[in-house]
């Protein structure tokens, strides 16, 4: 007869001792542990073929190892290793209840539910979807009556099969969020270096979540200097950033971790919490109005990074301009030189043509930071989730996409936390139509050029919008074609809302913002200098400008470098999208990066005044329509991405095939909406 060792853990007055008392009946025994008061219970029974052994634990809340019962019930856990651990939920409280049940699947050991009570659970009008949760939590799910006898025969099935299937890798684990990730990673690293029994025993992710805890006991454990030093990093800098310590913000994580699985499992609940979180959420995830308020908080975003924006800007534009009149006047009046258009029309004008956008950088992020930082992206994506299943994805899958917002390459390596191969392809290749911060500097010159001040606001948000539509409607086809079959469940965190610290907004504002000025100051310029070669080189003969004005000689000469000869070899096929080999030329450059579109029309433009953007976008608005205007900004939305995303593509993807799939299939729809678009948009206008 085989042997089943089963630990029976919950909280108090969960049921449990009911519970045990069903599975045992007459056949068990009480004492002591070792060294301590704490009773002991421990019983058997026989289910078939298997002598089960179930040692009853101390109730607990957590396994924290503050109190003698959590360290008696983590110490048998670890040490004893179990066949089964049954977690003993009281199915009528089941948000608190679940906290344990998460720190159970964090030392991730054979776990089954229990949820006791299930007839109390019923009566105050709980409506469980015990399939998905049991899906959710990667563990089987038995609702149990204890003092009724209900359950008894389910929950011994139950155990045996998970005994037999024993201890397997899991999906769903809590996620702490990027700061504290980050220092999980370092401590993990530190102790894949240290002691190699310790690890084997523990295991090391579990060991980091403890040690950034600070728990004494694992603290002892572990000793080694170099950790620690690990460790106390990490605290110190995670404190500096949310002026709280690691382990109350990992248990509001954990909490959210359990809100996300019941929000999705759960209906019809009589018993409400009343706190903050959950009266902001009855509006902010609200099946009808959920997607409108998330909607009007994306159309404020856009709106203030114009309107708080263009102050700052301005002076950034005053400041490349006096930089440019100065670089100029090095040179006599009048006078020609390869050297100074280098430095004023393809430097300065280049690289400022992009920098003068930070402000509207900074602020997009910002915003986005204290909407991540309060807790509400973590909404926005459980309110796509319902439309994200419906597209054959999971509402996680949004959460790359609204990384997107800021850079393509974070959020294609994002896409890891979607175990599902068909899901995470699908959404490595719809990315792209999420508008990212380079884009933005498109936006940023093209629509105050070409719109009135109170249509910015809306032009800018009906852009995101249609990135955010073209991605579902290319997810769902991808899904019903290519990556046809099941999506997998994945739980939905809702961590509670918290006023972020001002630091770590900043902090996080000012990363991204770096990246970009990073970007400005090396990818783009090298950029913009080879730019300005293919649009200066070579140079026509002095015949060809003789009795021309300066504007007309810089046209000719544009014209005749190989910049324009390539821009007129294109024109044929984009000229029925309203562009012409200008714009062309400035396609071609935002292959590099998104942001040298600007680049490019400032050296084509000859763009070196006071000002520069303001007289950027004359000469746009001489040139174009804003209907003209408005398709250049929608070919550079849906178009294929910078080399820099199709690098990352190829890396998650692990194949060629895909990024050339990625680059065709945007190229190709880019211009199929974008002909669409402009050519009714003439017959209208």
């Amino acid at each position: 007869m085989e042997r089943i060792v089963v630990a029976l853990a919950g909280n108090p007055n969960s049921g449990k001792s009911s519970l045990f008392n069903l599975l045992t009946g007459a056949h068990q025994h009480v004492a002591n542990y070792p060294g301590v008061t704490i009773e002991r219970k421990e019983g058997y029974c026989r289910y078939r073929d298997y002598e089960i052994r179930v040692v009853d634990l101390p109730g607990t809340y957590s396994l924290t190892a503050y109190s003698m019962e959590e360290l008696i019930a983590r110490n048998f856990i670890q040490e004893e290793k179990p066949d089964v651990v049954v977690d003993v939920v009281d199915a009528s409280n089941i948000e608190r209840n679940l906290y344990l049940g998460t720190q159970l699947i964090e030392m991730a050991p054979p776990l089954v539910f229990a949820f006791n009570m299930a007839d109390l659970a019923q009566r105050r009008g709980l409506t469980f979807d015990l399939e998905q949760l049991s899906r959710l939590l990667e563990a089987r799910i038995v609702p149990t009556v204890g003092n009724k006898g209900e359950g008894r025969t389910a929950l011994l099935e139950a155990i045996v099969q998970t005994a037999r299937e024993g201890r397997g890798p899991r999906t769903h684990i809590v996620r702490y969020g990027g700061e504290i990730e980050e220092e999980l990673a370092r401590i993990e690293e530190a102790l894949s270096r240290s002691d190699g029994e310790l690890v084997h025993q523990y295991g090391t992710r579990w060991l980091a979540v403890k040690l950034l805890e600070q728990d004494d006991q694992i603290v002892a454990k572990v000793g080694q200097r170099e950790v620690l030093d690990v460790v106390d990093k990490g605290v110190r800098r995670l404190r500096g950033l949310f002026r709280d310590e690691p382990e109350i913000v990992m248990a509001d994580r954990r909490y959210g971790f359990i809100s996300g699985a019941c929000q999705e499992t759960i209906r019809n609940s009589v018993e409400r919490r009343h706190d903050a979180s959950d009266t902001i959420d009855a509006l902010v995830t609200n099946r009808v109005l959920g997607l409108p308020v998330f909607l009007l908080l994306m159309y404020a975003v856009f709106w203030s990074t114009f309107a708080l924006g263009e102050y700052p800007m301005r002076g950034l534009e005053w400041l490349f301009g006096w930089l440019a009149a100065a670089v100029s006047g090095l040179w006599p009046a009048g006078s020609e030189s390869w050297l100074r258009s280098l430095a004023v029309d393809g430097i300065i004008a280049g690289v400022g043509g992009v920098v003068v956008f930070l402000p509207n950088i900074l602020l997009l992020f910002l915003a986005i930071a204290l909407l991540e930082d309060t807790g509400y992206m973590a909404r926005a994506a459980f309110v796509m989730d319902r439309l994200m299943h419906k597209i054959g994805l999971h509402g996680k899958s949004f959460i790359p996409m609204l990384i997107g917002f800021g850079c393509s390459v974070p959020a294609i390596m994002a896409t890891r936390i979607l175990e599902n191969r068909r899901n995470r392809l699908t959404t490595i290749l719809v990315i792209p139509l999420m508008s990212c911060g380079a884009r933005l500097t498109i936006y940023s010159l093209i629509i105050p050029a070409f719109f009135a001040p109170h249509w910015r606001g809306p032009v800018m948000w009906s852009i995101y919008l249609i990135g955010i539509i073209l991605a579902v409607v290319c997810a769902k086809l991808l899904r019903l074609t290519i990556f046809q079959g099941e999506t997998m469940p994945f739980v939905m965190e809702l961590p509670p809302y918290r006023m972020p610290t001002p630091r770590s907004i900043l902090i996080h504002m000012w990363q991204r913002g770096w990246l970009f000025l990073k970007k400005a100051g090396t990818v783009i310029l090298g950029i913009s200098i080879i730019l300005w070669v293919l649009a200066t080189f070579p140079r026509p003969e002095a015949e060809h400008r003789s009795g021309l004005d300066e504007a007309q000689a810089r046209q000719v000469a544009l014209e005749h470098s190989l910049m324009g000869r390539v821009g007129h070899v294109l024109e044929p096929a984009i000229r029925p999208l309203g562009f012409d080999w200008k714009v062309g030329t400035a396609l071609i450059g935002s292959l590099a990066a998104k942001e040298v579109f600007v680049s490019q029309l400032s050296i084509v433009y000859a763009v070196h005044s006071e000002d520069n953007a303001d007289v950027l976008r004359e000469r746009l608005r001489a040139n174009y329509t804003p209907l003209v205007g408005f398709c250049i900004m929608l070919f550079c939305l849906i178009s294929a991405p910078c080399v820099s995303t199709l690098a990352m593509t190829r890396q998650e993807a692990g194949s060629w095939r895909w990024v050339v799939f990625q680059f065709v299939g945007l190229t190709v729809l880019a211009y199929g909406i974008t002909l669409i678009v402009y050519q009714v948009g003439r017959i209208w206008m």
